[in-house]
């Protein structure tokens, strides 16, 4: 199947991030034909300044590449790099009626939020369109909050096609029902916008500062702990197999271990889960040269696609 993934070019990664999406993107690119971009046409409908954005796409193509997205497995480019997307998204626009984006939640949530209301933010979904629909994907992995955008981009196709054929493949939302909302340090949900979250590339001294600084109950030392609830437990489960899990649980009801514990147990998890990661994204840090030519023949790759789909969209619709 072809698969395609977008990222946000919107500053540091997180644990978030790499267990809602990059592990499971870099598992996909095993089994289907992936197709992964940079965002950075979504990221101005929130970027605040040029040199920000231009920093965090660059982050995001080496953070991606050092977690294990392989240029020989998976097609990777910078959004910006295929133009014909945006002469769809205009052409989609005509398809896409104004009642459909009213009823977007991810509008809304995010005005909501304080994010600024515009053009560019309510049409947001109609560019998400043009980003699947112009490489005929079949499959896009998303949270349950993006669902409704896939669905939007199949109302968009569907309405195409019954005016000019079978242009447009019709693709499916991809969500991974068995992963977890990811707790921040303070239990919420992670996020660069709550300031709870662990990024991925900390240095070891500053992660174990910042898994001190997860919130857990008063229970003193020598009492059995509760892992249930727990945030140092939740995050630490996702690094664990069934086995492990069991033996972790077995720890905090002995009673032996405090909460200060768990927390340097933590730390030592993600230090160790990502150590290739970290080897990799200093390789990649020292040869840019090396990550402007992945990324410049993942462009060349996907628009070859884009065209021959513009080339059948044009004639359709009557542009010379």
């Amino acid at each position: 199947m072809r698969v395609l993934t977008g990222i946000q070019a919107s500053g540091k990664l997180h644990l978030g991030n790499y267990f809602g999406a990059m592990k499971p993107m870099v598992e996909l690119q095993e089994e289907h034909e992936l197709f992964t971009f940079i965002a950075n046409y979504h990221s101005l409908t929130s970027s605040k300044d040029a040199a920000t954005l231009k920093q965090h796409t660059i982050d995001a193509a080496v953070d991606y590449l050092s977690i294990g997205i392989d240029p020989e497995k998976t097609t990777f480019w910078v959004q910006s790099d295929m133009p014909e997307v945006l002469e769809l998204y205009w052409i989609l626009s005509k398809f896409t009626p104004m009642g459909l984006l009213e009823r977007a939640h991810s509008y809304k949530d995010k005005v909501a939020k304080g994010i600024p209301a515009s053009h560019a933010l309510f049409s947001y979904p109609v560019l998400m369109a043009a980003d699947i629909l112009i490489l005929d994907t079949q499959k896009v992995p998303v949270g349950k909050d993006q669902i409704q955008h896939v669905e939007m981009t199949r109302d968009i196709a569907i309405k195409f096609n019954n005016e000019y054929g079978e242009i447009f493949t019709l693709p499916e939302h991809l969500v991974q029902e068995d992963v977890a909302t990811i707790p921040g340090i303070d239990g919420q949900k992670m996020s660069k916008s709550y300031d709870n979250a662990i990024d991925l590339f900390m240095e070891e001294k500053p992660l174990q500062k910042r898994c001190n600084k997860i919130i857990s109950s008063s229970t003193p030392l020598g009492e059995p702990l509760e892992y249930e609830g727990d945030n140092i437990y939740a995050l630490a489960s996702l690094f664990l197999n069934d086995e492990q899990k069991l033996e972790l649980q077995a720890r905090y009801k002995s009673g032996k271990e405090g909460y200060g514990h768990f927390k340097k147990y933590l730390k030592e998890l993600i230090w160790e889960e990502l150590g290739e990661a970290r080897e990799k994204r200093e390789y990649y840090l020292n040869h840019m040269d090396e990550v402007n030519d992945i990324l410049a023949q993942g462009a060349k790759k996907s628009r070859a696609i884009a065209h021959t789909k513009m080339s059948k969209v044009r004639e359709a619709v009557g542009l010379l």
